[in-house]
């Protein structure tokens, strides 16, 4: 005959049993392990059953957790703890794996530093599922701060579970619970971290060892896949050809939650970014204006068409908006010169007569162009390419310690002291020279050229290169390990560097020391861009961070973290706009983030195995232009696409050939079709232009709208 145990009281006992005089036991009272133990066991968990079916949670939680935390004396009997002490047990478990994370070798702690935020949420959760609130959320706030930048999301709602019952109700900690975090690890790493705990079975091992076992899927993987090489280098060295290997992103598959939660004010807000362009010198303004209302006298401008004064003062104004700008006396440049009125004047002419790019229209992208520019016998050693901003000049950076300038009109050698990974041009523009004997096509004027080239190499320098004289100016040393990628400032003077030593730097041309070091990541900083108003400097992180940084060059501090990337960093780009920046990973991801609220915007996916490596926006920041390993440019709608059914290439459009690359035409890009079974794209593609075997290191959208792409063929 079956035991019916009678409903709980309201203060959590369970009154006696009516069958066979048995006493069921209390929550307060441990289970007996003397004589009749097993009877007892018995009947607690037919209670158990009991509460569970009728609902009684926070009752059934207090008698599992009394009759599962009972320890007997020689004489069996029962030993009581005091509750305090075992309402700390996960949180002394996870104490020990920290302190030891934080005294291990570097070797290994940039790696096994990421184990710790996985372990956090679960010991949390246990100790609050443990009927401990009072621990659980004095652990919480005691070690919640490292992962205050990088999971402020997660962290936001996890705070809202005060009770055991909570833990039920709340959709992150289920996601956790019912989901294994997925973490890449060294085999050497893992093993030292597993022969840790097993020496620290009685002081928390064996819990967190509990965790990993039944919450944690770890990858081991031999240490040179996961460190060591620079990822772009690295990338090349890889193989191409299985396009369809399955990205293994780092935590709970499919949640990938993106923000920017840095320095929160007292109301919970974010810190205000200065957005807006900075604003023109007063006399340069002026010199520009003239020099426009010249050019609208002596050209007047077609009928329809608004004069350049018109285009620059409509360029000019200054929107109705919150954004503030940046202050020119917290950004200093050298005064304006009879050149730099020169260049302003033509990027208004530019700005009037380019190709306008407004989006989609009725579900079609806009027909962007691409011209692609293939470098042949290179033997594999390219690491960089880069263009003018005039249009004349492209440069190669090579592994066989050479930046090469192959030119339209003349091609040079410079040598340098190792692999040169990064390159970038003065600023510059395309100004005609005037016309004589009646002609009008003749080249641009030597004023407009590029003036200097910047380069970045594995012998840890930066070299500053003349482009009159074809000599090296001037080497910057400061940085400790090699310089991944080096960019000029968008009004030149200024430019900024990323090294394998951890830290970005920020640079004068005169000046041969750095003006700032930006500390902060915790891994090779592989990429470095501008905001259009030079006011901010972004970097993006590799293995064992994963980060991109926006630091302010007046402050020289962090203004936000974006978090939400499961790889690599590889490219940069802040959109025109100067709202938007996006980032693309080495798993063919590209997302957008909105500056102003710190908030992920959309996440794009359809590049092929390898990553991205460059990134460029159109002029009016409505659509994103990428390029990369899987030998193709693509280009995105940053807009949120209205399609719903994504379609096949070629299902919705012909096939079109610029220059050896391949367009899938119209907005039939949400599916690409491989060889080998079939990609998933999203439906933000506009355009897949394909190359023949030749990997894309660059991509840039001109003054005009066009785009220019480069790279090396390899067969």
């Amino acid at each position: 005959m079956a035991v019916q145990p009678p409903p709980p009281s309201r203060t959590g006992s369970v009154g006696p049993a009516s069958a066979g005089g048995m006493n069921t036991p209390t929550a307060g009272t441990p289970v007996s392990q003397g004589p009749g133990a097993g009877s007892n066991q018995n009947l607690n968990q037919i209670v158990l059953e009991y509460l569970s079916k009728k609902g009684y949670s926070r009752t059934e939680a207090m008698l599992r957790r009394e009759s599962g935390n009972v320890t007997f004396d020689a004489n069996g009997q029962p030993i009581t703890f005091d509750d305090k002490f075992k309402g700390r047990r996960w949180h002394e478990a996870y104490n020990v794996v920290k302190v030891w994370v934080d005294s291990i070798l570097d070797i290994y702690k940039s790696e096994l530093t990421r184990i710790l935020w996985p372990l956090f949420v679960h010991c949390f959760i246990e100790t609050i599922a443990d009927c401990f609130p009072g621990e659980g959320r004095f652990f919480f706030n005691e070690c919640r701060k490292p992962f205050d930048d990088e999971h402020s999301d997660d962290l936001r709602e996890l705070s809202n579970i005060q009770e055991p019952e909570h833990v039920q109700q709340n959709d992150i900690a289920q996601l956790y619970r019912t989901n294994k975090y997925r973490l890449t690890l060294s085999k050497m790493g893992f093993a030292t971290l597993i022969e840790f705990l097993e020496t620290k079975e009685g002081e928390g091992g064996k819990s967190i060892n509990f965790l990993i076992n039944n919450h944690l899927d770890v990858r081991t993987v031999d240490r040179a896949a996961i460190g060591g090489a620079r990822g772009l280098q690295r990338l090349m060295e890889e193989k191409q050809g299985d396009e369809q290997a399955p990205a293994e992103d780092e935590g709970i598959p499919g949640h990938h939650p993106g923000s920017a939660n840095l320095n929160p004010d007292a109301t919970g807000a974010l810190h205000r970014l200065q957005l807006a362009p900075l604003p023109m010198e007063v006399d340069l303004m002026d010199d520009v204006k003239a020099e426009l209302s010249h050019e609208d006298s002596s050209r007047p401008p077609r009928q329809g068409r608004s004069t350049l004064v018109e285009q620059f003062e409509q360029r000019i104004k200054v929107e109705p908006s919150d954004d503030t700008a940046p202050s020119r006396d917290s950004i200093p440049f050298p005064p304006s010169t009879a050149r730099d009125v020169a260049m302003e004047v033509q990027k208004v002419k530019e700005n009037r007569d380019r190709f306008r790019i407004e989006g989609k229209t009725g579900g079609v992208g806009p027909g962007v162009s691409v011209t692609m520019f293939t470098f042949h016998n290179t033997f594999d050693s390219v690491n960089c390419i880069e263009f003018s901003d005039d249009n004349t000049l492209a440069a190669i950076g090579t592994a066989e310690s050479s930046a090469g300038l192959p030119s339209f009109i003349i091609t040079t050698t410079y040598r340098a002291f190792g692999p040169v990974y990064a390159l970038s041009f003065s600023p510059s523009a395309a100004i005609p020279a005037p016309p004589t004997n009646g002609h009008t096509d003749h080249p641009t004027s030597p004023d407009s050229h590029p003036r200097y080239m910047l380069s970045s190499s594995a012998d840890t320098t930066i070299r500053l290169w003349s482009l009159d004289t074809w000599t090296n100016l001037v080497v910057y040393r400061s940085h400790n390990s090699p310089v991944w990628d080096v960019r000029f400032c968008p009004h030149g003077h200024y430019f900024a560097s990323a090294s394998a030593d951890r830290t970005a730097r920020l640079w004068s041309t005169p000046q041969i020391a750095p003006l700032r070091i930006f500390a902060g990541h915790d891994s090779d900083v592989e990429t470095v861009a501008w905001h259009p108003n030079g006011a901010y400097v972004f970097t993006g992180a590799g293995v064992g961070d994963k980060t991109i940084r926006m630091w302010s060059i007046a402050q020289g501090t962090q203004a936000r973290i974006f978090t939400g990337h499961a790889g690599n960093i590889t490219a940069i780009a802040c959109a025109p706009n100067g709202h938007v920046v996006a980032s693309a990973d080495d798993k063919g991801v590209i997302i957008l983030w909105d500056l102003r609220t710190g908030r992920l915007v959309k996440r794009m996916r359809g590049h092929g195995a390898g990553g991205i490596w460059s990134l460029d926006w159109s002029v009016e920041s409505t659509v994103l232009v990428s390029g990369g390993a899987d030998n193709s440019v693509r280009v995105w709608d940053v807009q949120p696409s209205k399609e719903t059914h994504p379609k096949v290439n070629g299902e919705n459009g012909g096939v079109a050939k610029i220059d050896g690359a391949t367009a899938n035409g119209g907005a039939a890009a949400g599916k690409v079709a491989k060889a080998k079974g079939r990609e998933q794209s999203t439906a933000d593609m506009i355009s897949d232009f394909k190359t023949k075997k030749s990997p894309v290191y660059k991509v840039r959208f001109t003054q005009m709208n066009l785009v220019v792409a480069g790279g090396a063929y390899l067969p």
